[in-house]
Formats: C-alpha cells, sequence, structure tokens
C-alpha cells in the first residue's frame, strides 16, 4: 500500500466515503424494490430459494458502479440503470451460488449459503435459474448491444470459473495464470458494470472506455483483496467462511507468494495440502505468511491496480462520476489495511 503502516488517516477513508454511498441510497433502495418485483417472475415452487440469495445486506459494489459510472445528479435514478444494475447483482449472486458449492462454504454473508441451506444439487440449478433471469431482463433493453454484453460477460466469468476448477489441487500454475483467472471471473463483471453504467448514461465513447478500463482494475484488486481476506479476515466480521482457498485447493496469490518464499521442504508439504495429498495446516500457512511478509506482497499487489485505476480516469477529472469512483479505489485501500496483521512478537 502507499504507506508501511495503516495510519488514521487511511483507517478513517471508509467514513470520509461515507456520503457518496448516502448518495446512493435511493439507487439502491430502487434496486431492492426492483429485485424482489422480478420473484413473481419466478415459479412458485422457487421464490422462496430466489428471495434467499436476494441479499440486502451485500456490498452490492457492482450495481453501485453501474449508478456511479452513469452518474448524472443525486436526484436523477433512471429505470435503465436500475434494470442492468439488476442484471449484473443476478449474474453476481448466481456466481456467489455456484461459488460456495465448489468451496463447500457453509456461510456467506452471515448466514448459511444456498448450498447448505437447499442442498448442492438444487443450489446448482437456482444459480442457473439467476443467470437466466439476469439475460432474460437483458433483452428488455431496445437495443441488443445491452444484453451482447452482459452475455459476453456471463461467458467470461463462467471460463474463468471453469478454468479455476480445473486448475483446482494443481501446483502448476503461474502468476500470469493467477491474473487471467482473476480478469475472467472478477474483474470482467466489474468492468461491464462501469460499462453499462456510462454507456446507458450517455458518455462519449471515450469516457465509457476509460471508465471500463477502471471497472476492469479495480475489480482486480478487489479480487486479490479478497484472497487477502481468506487469511487475513475476521470471520466473524467479514460474515464468510475462512481458509477455503487451501482447503479447496485453490492456489491464490498470498499462496503463490507463500510457496515462493518457504524452504524446499516446507513447499513440498504446502504442496501436498493443495493437491490433497494431506489434510491443510491452515494455522501453520498463517504463521508463516504473517513470519515472511506475505501480507505486505499481496497488498503491493492491490496497490498496483488501484494505481491502474486512478490513472484510467486521469483524462477525464471533470466528468460527475470521476471522483465518486475514485472514491471507491480509497474504500479499497482502507479495506486492505485494516487487514493488515500486527508485527510477530519478538
Amino acid at each position: 500500500m502507499s504507506s508501511p503502516a495503516a495510519t488514521p488517516a487511511t483507517v478513517a477513508k471508509p467514513h470520509a466515503f461515507a456520503p457518496v454511498f448516502a448518495l446512493l441510497a435511493p439507487h439502491m433502495a430502487e434496486l431492492d424494490r426492483f429485485l424482489h418485483g422480478q420473484l413473481a417472475s419466478f415459479e412458485p415452487e422457487i421464490r422462496a430459494m430466489a428471495d434467499y440469495c436476494i441479499d440486502t445486506s451485500g456490498k452490492r459494489i457492482r450495481p453501485a458502479l453501474v449508478f456511479l459510472s452513469g452518474w448524472r445528479g443525486p436526484t436523477t435514478v433512471t429505470p435503465d440503470l436500475v434494470r442492468v444494475a439488476a442484471v449484473v447483482e443476478l449474474v453476481h449472486l448466481a456466481t456467489l451460488v455456484h461459488d460456495d458449492i465448489m468451496d463447500e462454504a457453509d456461510v456467506r454473508r452471515g448466514r448459511r449459503t444456498a448450498s447448505r441451506e437447499f442442498g448442492p444439487t438444487a443450489a446448482v440449478l437456482l444459480g442457473d435459474a439467476l443467470f437466466a433471469h439476469a439475460l432474460h431482463l437483458a433483452t428488455q433493453f431496445p437495443t441488443t448491444e445491452i444484453c451482447a454484453a452482459v452475455a459476453d460477460s456471463t461467458r467470461k466469468v463462467c471460463a474463468g470459473e471453469i478454468v479455476q476448477t480445473l486448475r483446482r489441487r494443481s501446483t502448476n500454475i503461474t502468476r500470469a495464470d493467477y491474473q487471467r483467472i482473476v480478469d475472467l471471473k472478477t474483474a470482467e463483471l466489474f468492468r461491464v458494470s462501469c460499462f453499462l453504467g456510462a454507456r446507458l448514461a450517455g458518455f462519449e465513447l471515450g469516457y465509457v472506455e476509460a471508465a471500463s478500463r477502471f471497472g476492469r482494475h479495480l475489480g482486480i484488486a478487489y479480487q486479490i483483496y479478497d484472497d487477502l481476506v481468506d487469511f487475513f479476515g475476521d470471520e466473524t466480521r467479514i460474515g464468510k467462511t475462512l481458509g477455503t482457498d487451501l482447503a479447496s485447493g485453490k492456489l491464490t496469490l498470498p499462496l503463490l507468494a507463500l510457496l515462493e518464499r518457504l524452504p524446499a521442504t516446507e513447499r513440498a508439504a504446502l504442496t501436498a495440502e493443495l493437491v490433497g495429498e494431506q489434510p491443510p495446516q491452515l494455522a501453520l500457512r498463517l504463521r508463516q505468511m504473517r513470519e515472511l511478509g506475505i501480507f505486505a506482497v499481496v497488498a503491493g499487489s492491490v496497490q498496483a491496480e488501484v494505481a491502474a485505476a486512478t490513472a484510467a480516469l486521469g483524462e477525464w477529472p471533470g466528468h460527475a462520476p470521476t471522483p465518486l469512483l475514485l472514491g471507491l479505489c480509497a474504500v479499497l485501500e482502507a479495506q486492505v489495511a485494516a487487514l493488515r496483521p500486527a508485527p510477530p512478537e519478538n
């Protein structure tokens, strides 16, 4: 990050940015009404299951990116932006349902995952139903551009998940491979959220492209942060099962960095855990990550992507969405700083 330790000013950034989220309150209220209004479109047998997934306690950062990228003022809540925000949120919810099945996660946002609540077989199909309804909503725009963009991004997100699934229990993964997976499975939905918001708001093509680049880099940064959370987060505060990446053999950047720094014997032991030959030793790996400075290494990668996201909007300071979008970078930096572990005791 920009400083070696979390400073009071850094930690305070989310509070300084709170007024921006307050500005989005009318947008999020309309989104919530719209999403719950869609429940009637689902068959009666699965409406309660779909409702379970439409969780209002989540951050809803992708809809926020739609609204902020299309920002025209605090009193403007356009139906098109609400609809497309619902589309990206439903796609995201579908991916979460499927992720939790593959990770065998018990908790998501402080509640039982859909897989634990309804069983993995029903949850797979529930995720499919959410995907399908998102695309149905995307077809209701007057041109095919929105539906084409959403369909293309949905395919890329699914491809990223497939590639990651095929690479589970394998340590034959480079940093470039990791970046590719993150680009597809997370950054793409961030990118298309910014593209759709700016496009539907009628901004010029140059700004739409800049907002898209911003979203991509922010998405990569956010996924790296999420991978940090899996090892350095507080499960009661984060609201989801931690340590699932090691347990499921998912080689994320913290684990890649740890493998690079461990001596040969320990590297072989961690490899055996990742490929499923030995049970995961989470406490040991957490201690090693702290001793070897893995947090600082991975946090540096987050900062590099945040810098690239900021640069993408550098030529557009006068556009209304720009300061609001850049505020999200400050929030993410503060979230990373809040995870920073205390120095090891002597």
